[in-house]
């Protein structure tokens, strides 16, 4: 196979005495050219990477066999050569088909042999050529070729582009060493079009599709038109190159330049015998080495660190990355810590000053707050006490995760607590966080390497015990990045968060004096290992009452602060608060309740501000529809019962318990059970228990042996574009599947939830406050529950136990005979 050699070594090597070439023999070239319109048989010389023109001369090395006897054939017989490029220059050996039809005829100039057999020849072009056929293929490549004439046009468009190709070309060459000056002169001195166009296209960088393209055209006039967009191209990349180039110079003699100045201004400072800069901050990051007090580990990783830093120079870029590391570790609170307000009267006022009820909550704080009272009265005595456990180290700090539906006031009160405790507050949500650095930090070797949130959080509060909550745990993500959830077990540890090592510090600090409050909507998404290192307090939603007594004692007042009207302005009575929870909020906290009361505050603002406000504006139940239209919710339960087949529900979500409604029709079939609703597995297996049941009691239930051969039956849950899952609505759906059969209504102030089995047995539920809760919203006066739930209603307020009646069931026959009207009724 053929190649090009290059150009500066070619011409270098033309340059040498004969005697070095090895034997240089000189090819005596004749003026050979096809005759026009006839046609000749001749050597085919396929060429990679590479397009001769006529009328310009080529450097070719050949180091194929078969190459090699094409040239030395056509030497001794002075025959032309047919020069064409090949498609592909990876073709090792290119055939008849792997080349194209249009070349150049070209006589050996010049043949120069190396000692490796390889010869270099310079090939003149002589003429454009087309293939017609190829006649052989052994011992190389032959072809009956014809001339093939170009179209040489005049007049003073030709004129311009040639003007324009030798200008472009000389601005190119000015960028190109490579380029031989006499070239350019050469290109001033060319009057064919043709000529012009060849001779440079064969001294710049053409792809071989476009030198080719440029070869095949017939016309002088496209080729310099061809020819020109090329050469502004190239001119285009050349010149930017040079940018780029000489940018980057203009970079390293600026850095240079920098050092030299730096090396001058040490030497300068040094006969003065004053310090440099570098010398002025190493010995204040010394000084703040020994204010810090940190423990021993960090102090000797810190001073290692320091010896570093002044041993490097300013400019080096590890400079910049030790220098950060140690303004993190210098600037962390290691022993500072605010002093504890233990005070327990006070702790107790500033709780109920800020939330009404959570008395669990608060009780909790306040045996926090005792605990540390009494370690701080008896140290003495503790110091002599003998430790029982020599392995675990006691335990100082607390970790809660507070647990309920939005707007029960988890977020607030981490803030009260740390109010109570007088202690800094730290918040971070955790909603979303997937990637597991965000907790530990990036290890140093990582540009622009950052401790994690738990060390930054603290440098900012600049004590080592705030109270940290740590919002949304239960909306921790994780993928390829790491497990966030699996990084907080350490942290959440009190055995474990005394040494906590963040990556980007890998030194340990303490965290068991951090007061860690964590919260979250539901539970069950919560790792198990996660959660068994928390203490769990739930929040249950709020009563009517609590509500009411909620919104007189804060919410109306800070809507009234923040809207800016005065206490004497508006003021709401009880019976306009409870309109407001019963038809424009249907929600287990107070967040959309306080946001109504805003709505409310904000129409008396803007009647205010327009002249037309009243001195009072009393908001009473009945004038609650004129501040915020008409009602969103209604009453609907006796509404929905009023037919057999419907019976009422209580469930339990992440925003608290509400009431449920499960619908059962019947229709002419053969035995088919459908189920809709976007139900659970589990939902679904308790309706099928449900259907199971009732068909074992037919008999009982007076209901016909061949209805069930004769009849479709199709229980639906409302609501069908939420999903519902659980084991609790069991006693539901069977009640709702008896009604329908025998035609008995279900009682319409009755709720219930319970798990059936088939032999009818009702088994306990969870969420049994929040689900009561639900039902006192929605007014029902009856719930029916699992006998074994009874000790969960502990949990439920008085005041809605005293309205409420409750039935305690162990044999949904019980709800059967409890739910269903008479059949006289």
């Amino acid at each position: 196979m053929d190649s090009m050699g290059s150009l500066d070594s070619i011409f270098k090597q033309l340059q040498m005495p004969a005697a070095i070439k090895l034997g240089a023999e000189e090819a005596p070239a004749e003026n050979q050219q096809l005759e026009l319109g006839g046609s000749q048989e001749i050597p085919i010389l396929p060429l990679r990477g590479l397009v001769v023109y006529p009328m310009t001369a080529a450097p070719i090395r050949v180091g194929q066999p078969r190459s090699i006897k094409l040239v030395d054939d056509a030497v001794v017989s002075k025959q032309l050569i047919g020069l064409v490029a090949s498609k592909d220059p990876e073709v090792p050996e290119p055939g008849a088909e792997d080349v194209y039809r249009v070349g150049t005829t070209a006589t050996v100039h010049r043949l120069f042999k190396a000692p490796d057999e390889t010869i270099t020849l310079i090939m003149q072009g002589v003429q454009r050529i087309y293939i017609e056929e190829f006649t052989a293929s052994e011992p190389y490549l032959k072809a009956r070729v014809r001339q093939v004439p170009e179209e040489v046009e005049t007049g003073l468009q030709v004129q311009a582009l040639q003007r324009s190709i030798v200008d472009t070309f000389r601005r190119l060459a000015e960028l190109l060493p490579a380029v031989p000056e006499e070239l350019v002169l050469m290109t001033h001195n060319v009057e064919s079009p043709l000529q012009l166009a060849y001779v440079i296209a064969t001294h710049i960088r053409i792809d071989l599709e476009n030198a080719q393209r440029l070869l095949e055209i017939d016309s002088a006039q496209e080729k310099l038109e061809l020819l020109l967009s090329l050469l502004a191209k190239e001119l285009e990349v050349v010149e930017l190159g040079q940018k780029i180039q000489s940018e980057a110079q203009s970079e390293v003699e600026k850095a240079q330049r920098e050092y030299f100045l730096r090396e001058q201004l040490k030497a300068i400072q040094r006969e003065l015998g004053e310090a440099n800069e570098q010398q002025m901050e190493v010995e204040e990051f010394r000084r703040k080495i020994d204010e810090a007090k940190m423990p021993e580990e960090a102090e000797k990783e810190a001073r290692r660190e320091l010896d570093r830093l002044s041993k490097l120079p300013t400019a080096a870029a590890e400079y910049g990355v030790i220098r950060t590391y140690l303004d993190w570790l210098v600037n962390l609170p290691w022993q500072v810590e605010t002093e504890d307000n233990l005070d327990i009267v006070h702790a107790r006022q500033v709780l109920d000053e800020d939330h009404y009820d959570l008395e669990e909550i608060k009780e909790r704080i306040l045996e926090y707050l005792a605990v540390r009272k009494l370690k701080f009265e008896r140290v003495e005595e503790r110091e002599v006490e003998e430790l029982v456990d020599k392995i675990r180290q006691e335990r100082e700090g607390v970790i809660l995760c507070f647990v309920g539906p939005p707007g029960t006031g988890k977020t607030s009160l981490g803030q009260s607590i740390a109010r109570a405790l007088g202690r800094k507050f730290i918040r971070h949500s955790l909603g979303g966080m997937r990637d597991e650095a965000e907790i530990r930090g990036h290890r140093r070797t990582y540009i622009g390497a950052l401790p994690g949130r738990i060390v930054q959080a603290l440098r900012r509060a600049g004590t080592n015990n705030p109270v940290f909550m740590l919002d949304e745990v239960d909306k921790i993500g994780s993928d390829f990045r790491g497990d966030p959830a699996s990084a907080l077990l350490e942290v959440l540890d009190p055995e474990q968060n005394r040494e906590f090592r963040d990556h980007y510090l890998d030194v340990p600090f303490d965290l068991s004096q951090v007061m860690f409050i964590c919260t979250a909507n539901l539970l069950h998404p919560v790792p198990p290992p996660l959660r068994d290192r928390m203490e769990i307090l739930e929040l249950a939603g709020y009563t009517e009452r609590e509500k009411v007594r909620i919104a007189q004692g804060y919410l109306i007042p800070r809507q009234r602060r923040e809207n800016g009207l005065r206490k004497d302005e508006v003021s709401f009575t009880d019976g306009a608060l409870r309109e407001i929870i019963q038809k424009y909020t249907r929600e287990a906290g107070v967040r959309n309740l306080e946001r109504q009361i805003g709505r409310v505050c904000r129409k008396v603002a803007t009647a205010i501000a327009e002249g037309k406000g009243e001195p009072l504006v009393r908001v009473t139940a009945r004038s609650i529809a004129k501040h915020l239209g008409r009602p969103r919710f209604f009453p609907e339960t006796a509404l929905r019962t009023e037919i057999p087949g419907v019976a009422t529900g209580l469930g339990w979500t992440s925003t608290g318990g509400d009431i449920q409604f499960f619908e059962a029709t019947r229709m002419k079939g053969q035995k088919g059970f459908q189920i809709t609703g976007q139900l659970g597995d589990v939902m679904k297996e308790s309706a099928q228990a449900a259907l199971s049941y009732v068909r074992s009691k037919s008999q009982d239930l007076g209901i016909s042996d061949t209805f069930f051969e004769e009849m479709d039956i199709h229980l639906h849950v409302p609501a069908g574009a939420i999903p519902k899952d659980g084991p609790s609505a069991g006693v539901t759906m069977a009640t709702a599947l008896v009604s329908l059969l025998t035609g008995r209504k279900v009682r319409a102030d009755v709720g219930m939830t319970g798990e059936i089995t088939l032999r009818g047995q009702v088994l306990p539920v969870g969420g049994i406050k929040e689900k009561v809760l639900a039902a006192h919203r929605a007014g029902l006066r009856m719930v029916v529950l699992p006998k074994r739930n009874e000790k969960d209603l502990d949990d439920v307020p008085t005041d809605v136990r005293r309205v409420l009646k409750f039935v305690l069931v162990e044999h949904v026959d019980e709800v059967f005979r409890t739910a269903l009207e008479s059949d006289g009724h």
